[in-house]
Parts: structure tokens; C-alpha cells; sequence
């Protein structure tokens, strides 16, 4: 019997490691195929719609867009490059029929594009290999392509996978070709395209059976509410059905659809009908979910549901309850706080959040430091004022065993660094299994690492190599739990003993301590971090002391303090500097450090309750 499909569409994902270039790939394919009129105006990025996806140029939100090719519509699904968004990369494999994968000619295949890349062959889908950069200096086009295939093999891949076709480009400047001379390529991306036709399997027409179409995304509209975006795998469905929505708890709710929605370009239009194949946001069923069927209401049918790799990081979300709550956010109640995590629980899978016994704290579970911390960023432009604890990796147990999560970690760093390298990450309980030394004298080096061990260790890594490491890793397995204390700083810190404004007298005298994080100016409250020391014991400070004012004129040397630049971090880099007892603060205009106790006494009452407790 001949299987009937759809030969004028074709669905595809784009993955690819961190920064490979698949956004900006995608961009040239929307100008190219003349999706965007010659005269339109078009941002760099155009797929990358979040705020904090432009600042940091990365991809954290599936998005779907739809090109016109041949007389062809291709669907495109341009998804997140970092494990800590795999929730998303995992959703959308079963929404295509084949993948463009991206990979660095010179940097190669990355710990994410090992990630993505298995998600992909475990739904049997074909990959599509794009090398791109190739217009960069020290680049390695076919060494990367016999990586890709090391990679395949390594995955268990089929024969047909490993049978993959590739195409050399510049994406950034529109150019491709079959060849990997830089000198062959052509002023066309198009070629993309043309192996998307030719190599993409066209979608099974089961038009005329029932109807199954499963929710992979949520989208919200401020008219309609929540929108599952899905693929319609059989049947199809109008404007104004009467449908049943099978839900995860195995119970069924009946539904009118009001609005169906496809993709053209950027944008989301409304159609009347879809079908087999089609990708298609559906509105009508405000309590829609990722993972749910939409059937006949003669004919429920469900499809299995997605599987999602479980959180392998928690960390605790307190109401702020600092000396200078209150004063820069609007939403600080914990019932607000409460509705805003229940709320991202909506649309990201990957999340989970459990009540504790305090109504001011949450514990929430995610994929990662970058995962949890878009949450918090994405609270503070908000609003909300939050505290959180140091980052915890989760600990489970199987058949009886104690498990932890292992990474894998590939770094890349001059050779005159490895040596201290691989005896900070050895610190660490990290196992080296694979090095390589490359012609411009960069060493490349894979550990495999247990999470913990990573915990606050991209500082040091940077210490270790002067700023002129890379480093990246992506989630391995669960491995046996070692007992061992890894990771963590081993620096003490600044604290400050009063309240109120710094001064350079004062931050200048404590410069030879260590590490300040603050100009003068700047308001600080009793026991909050104000640097870093020297030494692994944290050095109370009086931060905000000012100079004794005598009726002796001062000589110009005296009155001049030349401070150094303080340390700034970064949301993450917060989260991942924090002990045991410390928290981060967090706020719509400041990221503050600060000790669980702020007083001085009793932290040092506490200290010493612990001791004995030990002893």
C-alpha cells in the first residue's frame, strides 16, 4: 500500500551549540527566500524576540517561522543551544521530520551539540550538517565533519544518519557551497534550502483519518489566553470544532476551537483549517498544556506523552526579608511571588517548584545555573524582589544507590595553561578522558566532572588560564555519589558591620584585603558582602567609616584615594559565589550578597553551636 504525503511542506529544526550561528543562519534564509520584502527593515536576530535572548545572544525560547520555497512551505523551528533549555530542544523533536545541525568550523562539535544531536537521533530524524563560520581565520571545515561523524557513531546513530549531506557557509554573509574552499562559496544561502527539499522527509498525508494534534509549546495572547502550539500528526481541524482535549491526568475536557493559527515569516496568521503535517497554534482551551491531545470528541486517541529529562539543580526562592526590602520592587508578598513561579510552570516543563514548610520559601528545580537564573532575571525586570540560597545539585537515589549528576566538560586553553588547569578541575574530582593539541598552539581537553565540582568554578577557571580559557558543559549521566566535599569557595568574605553609605577612606584601607565588590557611595546594610578576602575566613569590616576631620590642612597626597575598579558580577556568577550561608538578593535595580544572619554576634554564636555540634 503507497503511503501518501505531503509533498509542498517540509518541517525542520535548527540546533546547534552556543553561538554557532543558527539564529543569524535562519535570518539569511528569511531575506533570502524573500520572505522579508527588499525594502522591509530587519534586526539582526530577528528569531531572538526576548529581551535578555538579544542581550545575551543566545536562543532560550523555541520559535517556529515559515519560508515559501520552490512552491514548498518549509516550517522552521529555531531552538535553544544550551542544555539548561533542553526542555525545549527535547519538545520540539516531535514536532519535525528532520534537523539542520550547525556546528563552528573551527571550534567543531561542543558538549550542546552533543546534546541536541542525540535528542534528535533518538527520534530517528535525519540531520542536515551545516559548517559555518568558514569566513573565519584558523578554520578546519573537514576535520569538523569527520568530528560530526566520530559524534554520530558515538550516539548510535543508523546507517542512514551517518549518511548525512553537508554544506560549507557564511552565514553572517549569505554565502554557502558543497566545497569547502572559501574561495567556492556562492553569494546564496539558498543552497540550505535545496538539501532541506531533497533530504527532509515530506510529512505522512493521513488527512481523512482522526484527528491527533499534541501541544509541544504554550504561547499567551492577552484577547484569547493561553494558545498550544503543536503539530496536527493526523486528521484536520477547523475554525469552530467541537474537540476533546485528553489531559495528562488521563481525563478528557470538550472544547470549541475559536482561533487556529500558522506561521509565515515572524509572524503568526490566522488560517481557517489545518492538516497533517501543519504546525499550528490552537486557542479556544484556556487550561491547555505542554504534552495534551486534541481529538474528535468521537474518537479520543492520545499520543504518548513527552518525556522530559528530570532538574539536576535546585536552589531555595526566600521573600526578602534585607534591611533594604521593600525599596526598589513592587512585588515582594510571597503570594506574588508564589503566582509568578506557579505561572512559569505554565510554559516551562523543565521547572518544578515544591512548597516547604514556610510559607516565604519555595525550593525550585531546573536544568541549570543559566536555566534558573533567566527565571530570576526575568522576575527582577518584573518587579519582584526575591532572595535565593546557594545553587544545589540533586541528589536522587537508584535501586538502592546513591546517584549524582555528572557533566561533561570541554575546555579549550592555551598549552601553558593545561597544567593548572587539569589540577584545579582534579580538585575537583574531574576525570580527563580525552585531549588534543591543536596546530595554533590551543590545547583542547574533555573531563568528565560531577556537577557539584562546577559549582562556582568558572571564576577559577579564569584565574587558571589569565581569561584566556573557554569552557562549556552539558549534562552526561547520574553516576554513583562520591563522598568527598567538591567544589565550593574556599575564600572568605568582606562583611560589613554597619549601615550606610561606603566611603573611599574606608574601601581604600581594605583594598591589601582582598577583592571589593562596590564604589564608594553606595549603600550597604550589616551583613551584607562587600568583598572578597585573601584568606579562607570571613573578616568583619566597618565599610562605611569615614575620615576624622582635623583643623590640620591636608596635603594633596593624603586627601587622594585611587581606588581600584571593583569586581562586577554577573547574575550567575552571584548565584554560583555563594556558601552554604550566604544569600543573593535580588532586586529590579541590585544583585546583593549577603550572610543568612546579618549580626555579627550571633553568626559568630551559630559558628560556634556548629562546632560543638560536629565535635
Amino acid at each position: 500500500m503507497t503511503t501518501l504525503v505531503r509533498n509542498d511542506l517540509r518541517n525542520v529544526a535548527i540546533i546547534a551549540h552556543v553561538d554557532h550561528g543558527k539564529t543569524t543562519l535562519v535570518d539569511e534564509l528569511l531575506k533570502q527566500s524573500g520572505t522579508f520584502r527588499t525594502n522591509e527593515q530587519v534586526e539582526e536576530r530577528a528569531m531572538d524576540s526576548n529581551d535578555i535572548e538579544r542581550e545575551r545572544g543566545i536562543t532560550i525560547l523555541a520559535k517556529n517561522t515559515a519560508i515559501d520555497y520552490k512552491n514548498t512551505r518549509i516550517n522552521i523551528v529555531d531552538t535553544p543551544g544550551h542544555a539548561d533549555f533542553g526542555g525545549e530542544v527535547e519538545r520540539i523533536m516531535r514536532m519535525v521530520d528532520g534537523v539542520i545541525l550547525v556546528v563552528d568550523a573551527r571550534e567543531g562539535c561542543m558538549p550542546q551539540t552533543r546534546f541536541v544531536l542525540k535528542k534528535a537521533l533518538e527520534q530517528g530524524l535525519q540531520p542536515i550538517v551545516v559548517v559555518n563560520k568558514i569566513d573565519k581565520p584558523m578554520v578546519r571545515p573537514l576535520e569538523v565533519v569527520d568530528e560530526v561523524v566520530d559524534l554520530l557513531i558515538d550516539l548510535g546513530a543508523d546507517e542512514d544518519q551517518l549518511e548525512f549531506p553537508v554544506v560549507y557557509a557564511s552565514a553572517v554573509n549569505g554565502s554557502s557551497s558543497f566545497e569547502p574552499e572559501l574561495d567556492k562559496q556562492e553569494d546564496t544561502i539558498t543552497n540550505v534550502l535545496d538539501l532541506i527539499l531533497e533530504h527532509t522527509p515530506a510529512p505522512v498525508d493521513n488527512t481523512m483519518e482522526p484527528l491527533q494534534f499534541q501541544v509541544t509549546m504554550l504561547d499567551y495572547d492577552n484577547y484569547l489566553g493561553r494558545i498550544g502550539v503543536g503539530r496536527v500528526f493526523r486528521g484536520e481541524i477547523k475554525v469552530g470544532d467541537s474537540v476533546s482535549l485528553s489531559k495528562l491526568d488521563g481525563s478528557t475536557k470538550n472544547f470549541r476551537v475559536t482561533k487556529l493559527f500558522g506561521y509565515f515569516g515572524l509572524k503568526r496568521v490566522e488560517i481557517e483549517t489545518a492538516k497533517a503535517g501543519d504546525l499550528i497554534a490552537i486557542a479556544g482551551m484556556e487550561d491547555i498544556n505542554v504534552g495534551e491531545t486534541v481529538c474528535p470528541t468521537s474518537h479520543v486517541d492520545p499520543l504518548p506523552l513527552l518525556r522530559i529529562d528530570e532538574p539536576t539543580l535546585q536552589m531555595t526562592f526566600i521573600v526578602n526579608n534585607s534591611p533594604f526590602a521593600g525599596r526598589e520592587g513592587d512585588l515582594v508578598t510571597s503570594r506574588k511571588i508564589e503566582e509568578r513561579l506557579e505561572k512559569e510552570l505554565e510554559t516551562d516543563v523543565s521547572l518544578r517548584i515544591e512548597n516547604t514548610d514556610s510559607p516565604d520559601r519555595w525550593i525550585v528545580s531546573g536544568r541549570g545555573e543559566l536555566h534558573l537564573g533567566i527565571l530570576i532575571e526575568n522576575m527582577r525586570r518584573e518587579g519582584y524582589e526575591i532572595q535565593v540560597s546557594k545553587p544545589q545539585v540533586i541528589i536522587k537515589e537508584e535501586e538502592g544507590v546513591k546517584v549524582e549528576p555528572f557533566e561533561r566538560v570541554v575546555i579549550d586553553t592555551p598549552e601553558e595553561y593545561t597544567g593548572s588547569v587539569m589540577e584545579s578541575i582534579g580538585l575537583r574530582k574531574g576525570e580527563l578522558t580525552n585531549m588534543q593539541t591543536m596546530d595554533n598552539g590551543q590545547t583542547k581537553m574533555e573531563f568528565i566532572v560531577p556537577s557539584r565540582g562546577l559549582i562556582g568554578y568558572r571564576n577559577e577557571f579564569l584565574s587558571a588560564t589569565r581569561g584566556y580559557g573557554i569552557m562549556n558543559h552539558t549534562f552526561e549521566e547520574y553516576r554513583p555519589f562520591i563522598q568527598a566535599d567538591i567544589g565550593g569557595r574556599r575564600s572568605g568574605v568582606m562583611v560589613s558591620i554597619e549601615t550606610g553609605k561606603a566611603t573611599a577612606y574606608a574601601i581604600s584601607a581594605l583594598e591589601d584585603r582582598g577583592t571589593i565588590f562596590i564604589e564608594p557611595g553606595i549603600e550597604v546594610y550589616e551583613g551584607m558582602i562587600i568583598g572578597e578576602c585573601n584568606r579562607d575566613v570571613d573578616l568583619a569590616v566597618n565599610v562605611v567609616k569615614a575620615k576624622q576631620l582635623t583643623n590640620m590642612r591636608a596635603s594633596a597626597k593624603d586627601s587622594t584615594n585611587v581606588l581600584k575598579r571593583p569586581r562586577v558580577f554577573s547574575l550567575e556568577e552571584s548565584l554560583t559565589f555563594l556558601n552554604e550561608d550566604e544569600y543573593c538578593e535580588i532586586t529590579p535595580q541590585s544583585v546583593r550578597l549577603r550572610k543568612q544572619v546579618l549580626n555579627k554576634n550571633e553568626r559568630e554564636k551559630q559558628e560556634k553551636r556548629r562546632r560543638l555540634g560536629k565535635d
